[in-house]
């Protein structure tokens, strides 16, 4: 990617629940990242269909977002609006592409060792059967061969170089899905977000550094697809003191209780910009512009904030 580009970031929130301390603290980099080099930040909700999705969750995160006074660039996109697009790639894809019915059983039973991160590679127990197995829209997904060409390791902007290729981690990667009762195919998170990020121009994409492992099944769709691959900056999750990201078993740190709890949103900004290293113990700010002059992208901790239990 040309260093002179335009930089556009983006929000990615997905409304499978409330917004908690953790998304904040990446958001909260990833807005002050494109705000102080002029760059754009747009905002998407990634509401593909999804069995934790919850009504309504879409506005409240975005009240959410603007109660905390984060903004973005031009309008919000939805996933659920652009199934032509994930169609059209799959398209091309498609020579590549077989269909599976392994079951996470299957896969689990099929690992000659447990393997490292939250990513279950995919060992390739359906790529010799043959498709006319299946009944005409019978349930399945469709997963992606990988050939020696697909590599995916890349080199992170904070995390470093990550060396795994795509077969060590992933393994065949599904790309799409139909479920039982759906014909038409629901496409994946690493499609989706590929081909999101590569049609709105994004340049630097800020997460958690739990994504780390399937980024290499992303960089090779951008590879075959012959689309531009943005900058990586996988940042460290928020924890709970037993080392494991935040849940309900930490307490509750949705952004909505502690806004029910009359907490203002410098309160909560401030503890996590001092997480980050933007202020010094005891320090606050009123509000999200006044981190603008004090934030510094290397100063953030390389190790997992840990959830003190209070602001």
């Amino acid at each position: 990617m040309s260093p002179t580009l335009p930089r556009i970031g983006r929000l990615a929130p997905s409304p499978t629940g409330a917004l908690h301390l953790g998304n904040i603290r990446t958001f909260l980099y990833a807005w002050l990242q494109m705000r102080t080099c002029g760059g754009t930040l747009r905002l998407r909700i990634e509401d593909l269909d999804h069995p934790k999705h919850k009504p309504g969750a879409d506005q409240a995160l975005i009240d959410d977002l603007r109660w905390l006074g984060f903004d973005w660039d031009g309008p919000i996109v939805y996933q659920s609006q652009r199934h032509a697009l994930y169609r059209a790639a799959l398209d091309r894809l498609s020579p590549s592409l077989y269909p599976c019915t392994c079951t996470r059983a299957d896969i689990l039973g099929a690992q000659s060792a447990p393997h490292p991160g939250e990513v279950l590679r995919y060992p390739g127990l359906c790529r010799t059967k043959d498709p006319a197995r299946l009944a005409p829209n019978a349930p399945c997904a469709l997963r992606l061969a990988l050939t020696p060409a697909d590599d995916g390791r890349f080199t992170d902007c904070f995390a470093g170089p990550f060396t795994q290729t795509a077969d060590e981690t992933t393994g065949d990667f599904v790309l799409a899905r139909r479920l039982p009762g759906q014909p038409e195919l629901e496409p994946s998170y690493a499609l989706a977000v590929v081909i999101d990020d590569a049609e709105m121009g994004i340049t630097d994409v800020v997460r958690g550094d739990d994504i780390l492992p399937a980024t290499p099944a992303q960089v090779v769709l951008y590879r075959r697809l012959g689309l531009p691959r943005p900058r990586f900056w996988h940042l460290p999750l928020v924890v709970g003191p037993d080392g494991r990201r935040l849940a309900k078993r930490h307490g509750d740190t949705r952004i909505a209780a502690f806004r029910e709890q009359g907490f203002t949103p410098g309160q909560i900004l401030s503890a996590l910009a001092r997480s980050c290293g933007w202020l010094s113990p005891g320090e606050t700010i009123s509000a999200l512009p006044d981190l603008l002059p004090r934030f510094q992208p290397t100063s953030l901790p390389v190790h997992p904030y840990i959830w003190p239990g209070k602001l």
